[in-house]
């Protein structure tokens, strides 16, 4: 799973919201045909795996929805009510989505009790197995596509999105060697296994979608290693004692930095001044997308939480 806290974006913010959104609108358009042609292939072979499949299509149709409106919102710039921008909207979207991969594993496990109890044989398997190919090939292809997109944005949502066709692309290869298998060995318990494995790698998904999402949401700090880039920039300014006080956080493509730096006391106010745009502009080329906050401090009284730096 991408590293969603470190949003540091190596394309252009315009370049950045075309490629989310071309992502999303191939991801709804993906989903649409995986569902006609697993829908059709369920009526005709009975089988719970092409059920649970079909079911995993259907989730990545309303996840890609909610990604697709998520990130028009996302996208909005800040405004009077919402000054810090409309990032967390793909968090929230990411949160409602692992909602409906868990509820929607449970209605699959459901689905397996019952044929469980009343076992039928699958019918058609050819079928089965042509239109899983035909579903691994298309989904791989957009795999690829959203790697591409979420490697140049670190979306969440995008990235929320293609853990939903990484769970699909695994269901497909599992469904169609499962209809294969079931109906050569006639053993249509193979067909309810993988009907269970499907639910439970569903269940896995939803728990590591919702807790990145909650980890943006409940302004998680931005990596160490980012904080560490952070500090150091700071320290390498000439005429800084020490940092403090740092505190990162992220929302969406926008990234929020605020610390406080040491100066000697007696230095003048122009001087500060510019030492304090040096230290911003550093800081800002290396995260192109955040928003700075610096606070210029005469003495440090941060007790141990400071970070001293060698005055030049």
């Amino acid at each position: 799973m991408v590293d969603t806290h470190s949003l540091s974006l190596t394309v252009e913010p315009g370049v950045a919201a075309r490629l989310m959104r071309r992502a999303s609108l191939a991801s709804m358009s993906v989903a649409t045909i995986l569902i006609v042609t697993k829908g059709l292939a369920w009526l005709i072979t009975d089988s719970v795996g092409m059920l649970s499949s079909l079911v995993d299509s259907a989730i990545d149709l309303v996840s890609s929805l909610i990604t697709f409106i998520a990130i028009r919102q996302a996208l909005v710039p800040a405004d009077e009510d919402h000054r810090f921008g409309h990032g967390k909207a793909e968090a929230l979207a990411g949160m409602a989505q692992a909602g409906f991969i868990a509820a929607s594993a449970g209605g699959l496990v459901l689905t397996v009790a019952d044929r469980f109890l009343h076992p039928r044989p699958v019918q058609e398997e050819f079928i089965g197995v042509a239109v899983s190919a035909f579903a691994i090939v298309l989904t791989l292809a957009l795999m690829l596509f959203q790697s591409h997109v979420v490697r140049k944005t670190n979306s969440i949502a995008i990235g929320a999105d293609k853990a939903h066709y990484t769970t699909d692309f695994v269901t497909n290869i599992a469904v169609g060697a499962g209809i294969l298998a079931s109906s050569r060995l006639d053993q249509p318990v193979i067909d309810l296994v993988v009907a269970a494995g499907v639910a439970i790698y569903l269940v896995i998904g939803a728990w590591g979608i919702g807790r990145t999402s909650i980890d943006v949401l409940m302004d998680r700090e931005l990596p160490e290693r980012d904080r560490e880039h952070i500090l150091d920039i700071v320290q390498r300014q000439p005429g800084v004692r020490s940092v403090h006080d740092l505190r990162t956080r992220s929302a969406g493509l926008k990234q929020f930095i605020q610390l406080h730096v040491v100066l000697h006391p007696t230095m003048s106010l122009g001087r500060a001044h510019v030492i304090s745009d040096t230290i911003q502009a550093a800081i800002e080329e290396a995260f192109p997308q955040a928003e700075v906050i610096l606070h210029i401090d005469p003495r440090d009284d941060s007790g141990t939480n400071a970070t001293n730096a060698q005055t030049a």
